[in-house]
């Protein structure tokens, strides 16, 4: 299946401070705050929900595509996505400006001051499916971006004839409920976790039934109480799998897509798809950083039936 993923692309710059930020803070002198902390570490690491995604596509054999705006600081990023599989021709260098970046300074409490600068993100307008030079997508994955362009998104895949997963995720809250229905009325599928679907229900005023009239399927993700896929006029949930350790959830939700996309590029049963993709989260969650963890399909489908139990279609996996 040709798949084409739209959305972030980012570097994290993780710091860690060796104390708690509320041990510097003055309450009464809020409004002059002026501080500076001294960490002990900093890590920069890939990231971005487009090739978070494509991340876990690729270790699952696929070769998904990606288009993005990126800085002029990618050149090595790009160099490794494509060593991975992935297709990089979709992504843009805007010239002048560097790639997203979110810095997060952790303390020892794990409480966070983060920053977020968009960078190249802004500029995913410029990027049209219009001027696709590409095989024809099978599948379009419209994921947190610079909210014009998901808009823009939108309306050229409904003008295109083209199915897309909507994914809108944390840019709900910058977009309006007529927006999203807009996104949700023409998508082929609908993937959230518990609390945007109920943010989107109250934000459009539809039902989940209203919702699922528009979809060919829906992923609801709720954390560890595993997943709910509504697909078929049926409910299909689908837990957790255990970690042997918990390093970092940064990415979980995107390694989960990744697993599950799949299972649906190979054409296996909702379920299966599901277990796919909470198998593919639960690696991302024992490492550090997105695009850390690694497996080849053949540790992959072993864990897989040490948990599951025997699947012949994951085999597939190994062929």
């Amino acid at each position: 299946m040709n798949i084409v993923l739209t959305g972030s692309v980012a570097f994290d710059y993780l710091m860690t401070f060796p104390g708690h930020f509320r041990d510097h803070i003055l309450p009464d002198k809020l409004d002059s705050i002026s501080l500076s902390f001294l960490v002990t570490s900093l890590d920069r690491r890939r990231g971005g929900v487009a090739p978070n995604i494509a991340y876990t596509l690729a270790l699952l054999g696929e070769n998904p595509y990606i288009m993005a705006t990126v800085g002029e600081d990618f050149g090595e990023y790009r160099t490794w996505l494509e060593s991975k599989g992935i297709h990089t021709g979709g992504m843009k260098v805007v010239p002048g400006v560097f790639t997203a970046s979110f810095f997060c300074n952790t303390d020892q409490g794990n409480a966070q001051i983060a920053s977020f600068y968009p960078g190249a993100m802004g500029y995913a307008a410029q990027l049209s499916f219009h001027q696709w030079e590409g095989e024809k997508p099978d599948l379009v994955v419209i994921s947190p971006n610079d909210p014009q362009a998901m808009v823009q998104y939108v309306e050229e895949c409904q003008q295109l004839g083209l199915n897309y997963l909507y994914d809108p995720s944390q840019q709900i809250v910058r977009m309006t409920g007529e927006q999203i229905r807009r996104g949700i009325e023409g998508a082929h599928a609908l993937a959230v976790n518990d609390y945007e679907f109920g943010l989107i229900q109250k934000m459009t005023g539809m039902s989940p039934t209203d919702i699922l009239t528009h979809l060919r399927f829906m992923v609801v993700t709720q954390g560890a109480k595993g997943s709910t896929i509504y697909a078929d006029q049926q409910e299909f949930h689908v837990p957790v799998v255990p970690p042997q350790r918990v390093a970092d959830p940064t990415g979980v939700g995107d390694a989960f897509r990744g697993g599950f996309l799949t299972g649906y590029a190979h054409q296996w049963d909702w379920e299966t798809c599901g277990r796919v993709g909470a198998m593919a989260a639960t690696y991302c969650l024992e490492q550090q950083g997105p695009q850390s963890h690694a497996y080849t399909p053949a540790e992959f489908t072993a864990r897989y039936h040490q948990h599951f139990g025997s699947n012949q279609r994951v085999e597939e996996l190994l062929k």
